[in-house]
């Protein structure tokens, strides 16, 4: 299906529509002519409002024709605002959609020189023809759409519309190959011709080289270097994970040192294994809530990385005086913790050789203010740095297909990457078959950015501030009437003119648009981080934790307790999937795709969610899945019976205080993890259970969810120090045992059964 001048419709502003005189033909002879002369598409809006609803809720109108003399037209009986207002509003919005005015010479005058600034086009109502007229909006139409597609994209579109015979891979030859099988033409009919068409072959020389960066995709990857802050970019399409693996493989080789934050995502534990380096590790502080929260600034110290190289028990000696090759550092965490780039900067100038930031969940955070100095490629006030490296899964909270994430570079200010270099690297990990369609959707990604960037985000923003206000007022509706509800982890009280405000009566555009009332300090600790340093870390409004009830601040069990898992297992069988949960909170992400209607359903879950507990509704009714596979368990059950059986579960055995427990400790290393790994591969390991899991030598990573981070690396020894890590484990084992349906996600843990009770183990190296 190709894409035509009908698929972006021009939008005419005028109550003129069903008006019965001159003005009235002229406006319907103009839409007329559009459509059967010009062969356009057009969309009526009757007053500005409506126009300026239209212009918010659609991006694809390819003109506006905006009729000046609505407000001064006897007919027009409806409030309707001004053209000026509308004017501005399309502006802010996208500042290239060709706008015209339609008006008289009489009205000429009234047109300030700044809004014909923002003007396309003056057509004149009675002047000219209405075929010219047509004509005239139809030409800029063309121009515009033109002008929409960034450069790979409308090459790749030009080639797939050229109807080429193909004599080179892939073999189902722009679809025709699916249509040779039932099973194939149900995939062709699903994805549609253009899919098809689009998926083509390196062979192509009109569309470059992703290995060579050069043609339409290197001016691609050139264009989303200068649009994202970087000195160079690279594509890269198997994801994150493997752009991380392109960095350090780039700047990394045998016996380095490394330090890495040990909250981080398991593709840089493998990245650690093919490099062959040593890590030495930057530990996270956690509140008692569970929440994850930033590495203290003392980690980053000189001092610091020193003492834990000359504490390590398998960096030899001889080594222990070099300078480490690479810092690896979450930014954001997963629950929304950004760091101030420019003090770990100044921390880090000279402690390492280079600074990597695992921005995966935060690619967005160039394009508004609000995040200003808190991420890898901002230009920081602090100068002095050494090279750094940002990893992006740009699918992930922009608009790109998954797996699509982007490498950006920023030299530093005295060392320069060269970049054939570390093309080498990215050569290693790429495919010489892409996938167009990904690099197409990076391509546009990044137009996206650099067109409405700033814009998409500022509504993301100020919807999440909105939602979030939302659900502190309906908490304290509820407490008003001794009730419950859920609430959110975030400030309670915010500077606002110079007063402590409530959370809740601070304007939403004050909280959306400054910085000042997300950044956590000290003497407003509503975040639980007691140490926090001062203009160190902000939250990421954006990032939306939920907290359930049967937990204090300090870590102290309530009375009764609402599990997060029971909660965000009901919101799934009501449509909404959330990011992650926990023990008594779960992750929210509000994206620039996340729209009124979603947030209000998320509004609607959680109510009828309170209603099912309130009035203690059976289980079989809540859960039917659960209770038909485990009816022993849960069929004389209510929700609240449910709730409290898990929340007293948790209590009795602190489940919380041994995770904590578990996360503040790191374990002695015995070997590096790529030795642990070579083990794996001379087969050389065997699976242990819990009880026989002390003194043994993890051969893999272990990463419990929640909370999603490693609690034991491969090559770390289950010694007496590391008993905390043992002790949580056994209790979610037994967890597990006590409550069946609830079996989590522990990545480097196999279960099996024996007896009727199910066991957990783990690869470690033979003793």
């Amino acid at each position: 299906m190709k894409l035509t001048k009908e698929d972006w419709p021009i939008l005419i502003v005028s109550s003129l529509f069903d008006v019965k005189n001159d003005a009235g033909n002229r406006v319907r002879e103009l839409e007329q002519a559009l459509v059967s002369e010009q062969n356009c598409s057009v969309l009526r809006a009757y007053c500005y409002e409506d126009a300026a609803n239209i212009v918010h809720s659609r991006a694809d109108i390819g003109v506006i024709v905006i009729d000046w003399d609505i407000k001064r037209e006897p007919m027009s009986k409806v409030l309707c605002g001004t053209p000026e207002a509308l004017l501005k509003e399309i502006r802010t919005r996208n500042e290239s959609v060709p706008v015209c005015l339609l008006t008289d010479k009489a009205a000429q005058g009234n047109v300030s020189t700044e809004l014909l600034g923002m003007l396309d086009e003056v057509l004149w109502k009675h002047v000219d023809t209405v075929d010219f007229l047509a004509g005239r909006i139809e030409t800029l139409l063309l121009e515009y759409i033109k002008r929409i597609n960034p450069v790979f994209f409308s090459t790749l579109v030009q080639y797939a519309e050229a109807y080429k015979y193909a004599w080179h891979t892939p073999g189902h030859m722009g679809g025709e190959g699916f249509l040779k099988s039932p099973a194939g033409i149900g995939m062709y009919k699903f994805f549609g011709e253009n899919v098809f068409r689009a998926d083509l072959s390196i062979s192509v020389p009109e569309l470059g080289s992703l290995l060579d960066h050069d043609g339409v995709v290197g001016d691609a990857e050139r264009n989303s270097a200068k649009t994202f802050g970087a000195d160079f970019t690279y594509y890269v399409l198997n994801g994150t994970s493997n752009a991380n693996q392109i960095i350090w493989r780039s700047q990394a080789v045998r016996d380095d040192i490394a330090v890495v934050d040990r909250n981080c995502h398991k593709s840089l534990n493998y990245s650690m294994v093919i490099t062959d380096i040593y890590p030495v590790y930057m530990q996270p502080r956690r509140n008692h809530l569970g929440i994850i929260g930033p590495c203290r600034l003392t980690e980053f110290s000189k001092s610091t990385i020193q003492k834990s190289i000359k504490k390590s028990t398998i960096i030899p000696d001889a080594k222990k005086a070099a300078v480490p090759v690479m810092s690896a550092l979450t930014n954001s965490t997963y629950d929304g913790m950004c760091y101030n780039v420019s003090t770990i900067k100044e921390q880090l100038e000279k402690n390492v050789k280079n600074m990597h930031f695992d921005e995966a969940w935060y690619a967005y955070a160039k394009f508004h203010p609000i995040y200003t100095n808190h991420f890898g490629m901002a230009e920081t006030p602090h100068k002095h740095h050494p090279p750094i490296f940002c990893s992006q899964s740009t699918h992930k909270l922009l608009t790109a297909f998954s797996q699509s994430s982007m490498l950006h570079v920023k030299h530093g200010s005295h060392v320069e990457i060269d970049q054939t270099e570390m093309n080498e690297s990215y050569m290693m990990h790429g495919s010489t078959s892409p996938q167009y369609s990904m690099i197409a959707s990076l391509d546009v990604a990044t137009k996206i950015m650099e067109d409405s960037g700033e814009v998409l985000l500022a509504d993301c923003i100020h919807d999440a501030v909105v939602l979030r206000q939302r659900i502190a007022c309906i908490a304290d509706e509820m407490k008003d009437n001794d009730s419950w509800f859920f609430s959110m982890w975030q400030p309670e009280k915010v500077e606002f003119e110079h007063t402590l405000v409530p959370f809740t009566q601070v304007p939403a555009t004050y909280l959306s648009t400054t910085q000042e009332p997300w950044v956590l300090e000290a003497k407003n600790n509503w975040h639980g981080f007691d140490d926090i340093e001062d203009n160190f870390v902000m939250l990421d409004p954006i990032k939306l934790t939920i907290t359930t009830p049967g937990l204090n601040t300090d870590g102290t069990y309530q009375r009764t307790g609402i599990p997060a898992m029971i909660v965000t297992d009901y919101l799934i069988r009501h449509g909404i999937v959330c990011e992650k949960t926990d023990y008594y909170s779960f992750l929210l992400l509000n994206s620039i795709g996340t729209t009124k209607a979603k947030q209000g359903t998320l509004l609607t879950a959680l109510l009828k969610f309170k209603e099912c507990y309130d009035h203690n509704m059976p289980m079989a009714e809540v859960f039917p899945d659960l209770v038909k596979q485990y009816p022993h368990a849960y069929k004389e059950l209510g929700l609240r019976d449910h709730c409290d059986k898990i929340h007293a579960y948790y209590k009795e055995h602190n489940l919380l205080g041994k995770m904590h427990d578990a996360f503040e400790i790191i374990p002695n290393q015995i070997m590096k993890p790529s030795d642990a790994y070579q083990q794996v591969v001379k087969k050389n390991v065997e699976y242990v259970t819990l009880k026989e899991l002390p003194n043994h030598v993890a051969a893999v990573m272990l990463v419990p969810y929640p909370p999603g981070i490693p609690i034991l690396m491969g090559g770390e020894i289950v010694d007496s120090a590391a008993q905390p890590i043992l002790d949580y484990l056994k209790t979610r084992e037994a967890f597990e045992n006590h409550f069946p349906g609830y079996e989590s996600d522990i990545h480097g843990v196999e279960r099996f059964e024996k007896g009727g009770h199910k066991y957990f183990k783990t690869l470690c190296v033979k003793a």
